[in-house]
């Protein structure tokens, strides 16, 4: 049985989709509204639950010289002027334990990056902002794994737990997605997010920086929505090529609206044939 979570005025892990979208890093405050301002309307017309997301800080990056973003205080500042400004929940991810308790002032949810996943001491301090949690995947993890990781924020007093894969390291700057890891996770009792856009990523793919095939970010969100996730995980922005950070997998408005759309119907196809 997977527990339903419930966030604001919806559930994840209910009956209908769930998208954690937004871009990559904050790099300005209009790439942030124009994003959150298109995805809720998109959402909305859909019917989907949407969940706005962006860093604040990457600090998993190839290189020391590559772009993290603008810092936790001015990024959580504009993260709360999206959340009043659009009424949207916000995920954004934490690197140190430290920082759970200042993002959890803005955030709704508290998202542990998949390298990171492991860290008991940034586990215990994400669980104990009493948000809900959201642990990536580390690449390097089966997904039977996850029960254990899981368990470090259930023993630290939250049940309020997601997970999202994002595809496991295969030979040398490449990942593969296998999408028997959703109901593996499910039948732990947890919604399963598939993270469409971070799983195309060509890790250290141009020496220095990540590269990324976005061309099969529709393929493999389609096939992990009939697999049976929950929900879905893209970063979305209004011009990927030109973006600061991860534009090789990111994908514009025009391709958000297709894939959602498209994935969408197929989650609920897939209820209905269950």
């Amino acid at each position: 049985m997977i527990k339903n979570i419930k966030l604001n005025n919806f559930v994840i892990g209910g009956e209908k989709l769930t998208i954690l979208a937004g871009p990559c890093a904050i790099e300005s405050k209009d790439i942030l509204f124009k994003t959150a301002e298109y995805l809720k309307k998109l959402t909305q017309e859909l019917n989907i639950n949407f969940v706005f997301k962006s860093s604040y800080d990457k600090a998993n990056r190839s290189s020391i010289s590559s772009y993290r973003g603008i810092g936790i205080e001015k990024g959580l500042e504009l993260l709360l002027q999206v959340k009043k400004e659009f009424e949207l929940p916000i995920v954004t991810d934490i690197h140190t334990e430290e920082q759970a308790s200042v993002a959890a002032e803005v955030a709704d949810i508290i998202q542990i990056p998949a390298f990171l996943c492991r860290q008991t001491d940034l586990l215990v301090a994400a669980a104990k902002t009493d948000k809900i949690v959201n642990i990536k995947k580390g690449q390097f993890l089966s997904p039977y794994q996850m029960k254990s990781i899981a368990n470090k924020v259930i023993e630290s007093g939250n049940e309020k737990i997601i997970i999202t894969d994002r595809g496991v390291t295969f030979g040398y700057n490449n990942l593969v997605s296998d999408m028997r890891a959703i109901p593996i996770i499910q039948e732990m009792g947890y919604p399963v997010i598939f993270d469409a856009t971070h799983s195309v990523q060509l890790p250290g793919g141009c020496g220095e920086s990540s590269s990324g095939e976005r061309k099969f970010v529709s393929i493999l969100a389609k096939s992990a929505v009939a697999a049976g996730a929950n929900g879905l995980f893209f970063e979305v922005h209004p011009n990927p090529d030109e973006a600061l950070c991860d534009g090789a997998n990111m994908i514009n408005f025009q391709m958000a609206s297709q894939i959602f759309r498209i994935c969408n119907d197929i989650f609920h196809l897939v209820r209905e044939k269950v």
